[in-house]
């Protein structure tokens, strides 16, 4: 029998956390495989505009912006699996109907459709019934690799397979991928009951704390702002590769592996800079300040291929340093049984600006060309930049959910007892749900004293 207090994850943790991962990289895989290429080989479909490009490159984003919180809050009542199952099979309906569209609407149709999908939180809220407490931040740190890594596969194998079975071929694989995804969850271990866990799932008691919370709000504006011009920067970077670069769409994929390779290296030492000296705050105002001037470099030098590669890797640098700090950020700030409701309105705002960015830098495209999509990128960094100038320097604390036993319970002293204990910052004690959250500093925390308390 799997000792319950055991530091190794057992085998059916690993496979679940394994399959899970896996499960959301197909997913993200589907999503921005047709980032580097829907602006080039998009334009051959009958009706296409780079405005309706734009659209179809941020649709995805608004229909996962509508649907993230209400499947989250569905799993809890229908249980995971349905929901799971039925994300996945919208997902791939959605790339199939792309893959027959021979008309720019289509695609568009196809992109809704798939971004109704949105199984984020169900995902996270099952993860949390297959794994014990003391593994699933190690479980969710598996989960959140696998994202990045599946963005960074997809901007250099999204080119290479449009070039090898085309747009409809990109959208064909797509759906086979979700469909793998739920043959994965078909053989993942049995969860024996369905965990509330504040720290994962959405509490609607603690919405509108969240949403009153000026730093949370900050950092949620903070993930809108970065997808907004990620997605409008790549309605014009791909075509400023083949009309300034003279770059045939062909060979764009090895300018991503470029600067995705570098820019995901030059970001480490950024991130154990902020963890270990505690400066989080200093990293993210200066990788905001540095995508600014990104902007700025790619409307006024990037005219020609090494200035346009020059310019991609800082960016990637910035972009990968922001993208990995948020949610690190997030967790930090978010109260004591607060971060999975804080997470569930990041990841809204987050596919909010995917939609609206990529819809944006279509228009501006239409409007006034690479340089008009460059410059308003510009200016939202800039607005950016003024809201987070005013952030706190986050708190350095953890969250922890700690398992009340029946005497612990009845105590109505509790939550005072956490506090009182060296390192705790927040503490909320739930007997319904049979649980204590609380935050803490690792580093100077009594963890025996807290096991205590609750036992």
């Amino acid at each position: 029998m799997q000792d319950p207090y055991s530091e190794r994850m057992s085998a059916s943790e690993t496979r679940a956390a394994s399959g899970l991962a896996l499960v959301f990289a197909f997913r993200m895989l589907g999503m921005f495989m047709v980032l580097p290429v829907l602006a080039t080989y998009g334009m051959d479909l009958q009706g296409a505009t780079p405005a309706l490009i734009g659209l179809a490159i941020g649709a995805y984003g608004l229909t996962q912006a509508v649907l993230q919180i209400p499947f989250g809050m569905l799993s809890d009542r229908l249980g995971r699996l349905p929901v799971i199952y039925f994300g996945l099979l919208l997902f791939a309906l959605g790339a199939g109907l792309a893959a027959m569209a021979d008309s720019i609407w289509g695609v568009i149709a196809g992109r809704v459709l798939q971004g109704a999908g949105a199984i984020s939180a169900a995902v996270m809220a099952l993860l949390s019934d297959l794994t014990r407490e003391q593994h699933r931040t190690k479980a969710m740190a598996m989960i959140g690799m696998s994202i990045g890594l599946s963005f960074a596969l997809a901007m250099v194998v999204g080119p290479l397979l449009t070039q090898a079975f085309g747009l409809s071929g990109l959208f064909w694989i797509t759906a086979a991928l979700a469909l793998l995804g739920g043959v994965i969850v078909a053989t993942l271990p049995r969860a024996e009951q369905h965990l509330q866990h504040r720290e994962s799932g959405l509490a609607k008691q603690a919405l509108g704390a969240t949403l009153r919370h000026p730093d949370l709000l900050r950092l949620d504006f903070s993930i809108l702002a970065l997808h907004a011009i990620l997605m409008a920067s790549f309605v014009a970077l791909p075509l400023a590769l083949v009309e300034d670069a003279a770059l045939p769409k062909e060979n764009h994929w090895w300018v991503y592996l470029a600067a995705l390779g570098i820019g995901f290296l030059a970001m480490i030492p950024f991130i154990i800079y902020g963890e270990k000296k505690r400066q989080m705050r200093r990293v993210l105002l200066g990788a905001v300040g540095v995508l600014l001037l990104c902007e700025l470099f790619f409307w006024l030098f990037g005219h020609g291929l090494w200035a346009l590669v020059l310019g991609m890797v800082i960016f990637f640098t910035a972009f990968n340093l922001l993208e990995a700090s948020l949610p690190s950020l997030i967790s930090k700030v978010a109260p004591a049984g607060g971060k999975g409701t804080a997470m569930g309105v990041y990841s809204t705002s987050q596919f909010l600006g995917a939609g609206l960015g990529g819809v944006l830098g279509g228009w501006l495209y239409q409007v006034g060309g690479l340089d008009l999509v460059f410059v308003v990128c510009a200016a939202l960094a800039a607005l950016w930049l003024l809201v987070v100038r005013s952030m706190r320097e986050p708190p350095y604390v953890s969250g922890l959910r700690l398992p009340l036993s029946e005497a612990a319970r009845a105590n109505p002293d509790l939550t005072e007892q956490l506090l009182a204990v060296p390192g705790v910052s927040d503490a909320v004690v739930l007997p319904d749900e049979g649980a204590a959250y609380v935050k803490v500093d690792m580093q100077k925390v009594d963890r025996a004293e807290l096991d205590r308390l609750v036992a």
